[in-house]
């Protein structure tokens, strides 16, 4: 393969991440360039922030078609900004959507958030993301994928109080096979969604929910843990 060719074939392969960090530079632009967009996007803040299931449901379910939409480009953003949890967004679908359509968004839009994050690791390297996580939390994440591969991605995916972010970027920079991340992706999201369907329809019933989920999924990996080092000494 001559020059041109390896150089058409490069930039084919970014396309991807080039239209990913595009879309977030579009969202951040209008956040801090456009009066109105700023507008729409405190609005967005306190109503999924304000605990009022019915008031989330009406504002979200105002938006028509676009509702959906809107919460899959949320779900990419979130991993910049911060702004909105990921959990929120993913109680957002349920109670505008209900349990069936509303966990078919979440999985669409995790899947979605997920690949970004991986590109953007796997492209701009590991000190693009130290900047964004810090060092040592980037560290961190290194060991424990480098230690346990596809089940660190499950577990992380399972256990809603651990950083689903800092997953995909660090899965990214590590080159890990994406048909092996964006499965084990979707096989620990999978209990996770199950778990807010079900319990997300108040979010007294959720707390508890995640509780126990978060408890079951630490014990799970606990045991997986013990077992892996038994099976190795």
């Amino acid at each position: 393969m001559n020059d041109s060719n390896k150089s058409t074939s490069t930039k084919k392969s970014k396309l991807p991440l080039y239209l990913s960090l595009l879309l977030v530079a579009t969202l951040v632009g209008c956040y801090f360039l456009i009066p109105s967009a700023n507008n729409f996007f405190n609005e967005a803040w306190n109503v999924l922030t304000s605990d009022d299931e019915a008031r989330i449901k009406n504002w979200v379910e105002g938006f028509g078609w676009f509702g959906p939409v809107m919460i899959v480009l949320a779900m990419i953003l979130q991993m910049f900004l911060l702004v909105i949890p990921t959990i929120l967004l993913m109680i957002v679908a349920v109670l505008a959507y209900g349990p069936t359509w509303g966990s078919i968004i979440i999985f669409i839009a995790i899947i979605a958030a997920s690949s970004v994050g991986y590109l953007i690791g796997r492209y701009m390297g590991s000190s693009l993301i130290e900047r964004m996580l810090g060092k040592k939390a980037t560290d961190k994440m290194i060991s424990f994928i480098e230690d346990y591969g596809f089940w660190a991605v499950v577990i992380t995916r399972i256990n809603p109080f651990l950083s689903n972010d800092a997953i995909s970027f660090v899965g990214g920079i590590l080159k890990m096979n994406y048909l092996k991340f964006i499965s084990a992706t979707a096989l620990g999201i999978t209990p996770l969604i199950f778990l807010i369907a079900i319990t997300g329809q108040n979010t007294a019933s959720l707390k508890t929910g995640f509780l126990w989920g978060s408890i079951g999924s630490v014990i799970i990996f606990g045991l997986y843990i013990w077992w892996d080092k038994r099976k190795k000494s």
